[in-house]
């Protein structure tokens, strides 16, 4: 797969394509990638990128013509355009699996208040957001979306890395432990080291079901419909959610015996005030 990015600050991508993983599947030639300065792109002698808005508002916008040109000096007619901003679609692990599959993306860094939206109808297939925030910086929300997305690629990683992490199944990862096995008296489950792998195999599936019930339970939903929980998984959220409710119940009763209970220093002023009386 091929990376192209559009931007101002090639030098912000440039860091992540040249270390880390990633400068491994550069050099195996499974990643390729271009830079392209859209300033290059300008032909005024302040290599002017960016204008003041039609109709008036705050900030600057970039230009519709440098940017038109860059991406007709890549092809972009012929790739998968991807324009990065909070007004496009959430980016979601499904998204990425599907632009895993693309054989080129480019992907176009915004700044400043956005684009001219000529260049969206003109160019761009996909309007990519990371998140319900706003960022300065298209070029690391685009590093986010190659990130997400590169590593999909056969040959980056292992498929056995890729098979229960977050996500993946509909549910997010389960805990993990290396060495040494007790830090600051905490140990290492007994199980992960029983080397009994069905049992090491519920265990996990259980602290997934766990994790996701107590941090994104609309993932529950959405795994239903879409056939992803087994039986087995059913079952084990029944347990979760009834041990969850009793937990609950046992803290709602310690906190009310202890409201109760008046302490040692209200009963000696209750003492007093009945003395002065």
């Amino acid at each position: 797969m091929k990376f192209t990015v559009l931007t101002l600050f090639p030098e912000i991508p440039r860091a992540y394509f040249e270390n880390s993983i990633m400068a491994k599947a550069v050099e195996r030639g499974i990643i390729a990638y271009d830079l392209v300065n859209i300033r290059d792109f300008a032909y005024d002698k302040h290599r002017t990128c960016d204008d003041s808005p039609y109709g008036g508002g705050a900030g600057q916008l970039m230009m519709a013509e440098p940017l038109g040109r860059a991406l007709d000096s890549v092809q972009a007619y012929k790739k998968h355009v991807i324009y990065v901003t909070p007004g496009g679609k959430p980016f979601t692990q499904k998204k990425a699996l599907e632009l895993s599959r693309k054989d080129d993306l480019v992907l176009i860094c915004g700044r400043y208040e956005g684009i001219d939206q000529r260049i969206i109808d003109s160019y761009v297939d996909d309007e990519i957001s990371i998140g319900d925030y706003v960022m300065s910086s298209g070029e690391v929300a685009a590093t986010v979306i190659i990130d997400t997305v590169y590593r999909l690629i056969d040959g980056v990683i292992s498929s056995e890395s890729l098979e229960e992490e977050s996500y993946c199944g509909g549910l997010l990862e389960y805990p993990q432990y290396t060495r040494p096995p007790v830090y600051k008296g905490l140990a290492v489950p007994e199980v992960l080291t029983s080397g009994n792998h069905e049992n090491i195999r519920k265990w996990r599936l259980k602290k997934r079901l766990e994790k996701t019930l107590a941090n994104r339970p609309d993932m529950i939903g959405m795994a239903r419909l879409s056939g992803m929980l087994t039986i087995e998984a059913e079952q084990m959220i029944e347990e979760i959610t009834e041990q969850t409710f009793l937990k609950r119940n046992r803290k709602k009763r310690r906190k009310s015996q202890h409201n109760a209970v008046p302490d040692a220093q209200s009963i000696g002023e209750n003492n007093g005030s009945d003395k002065d009386n």
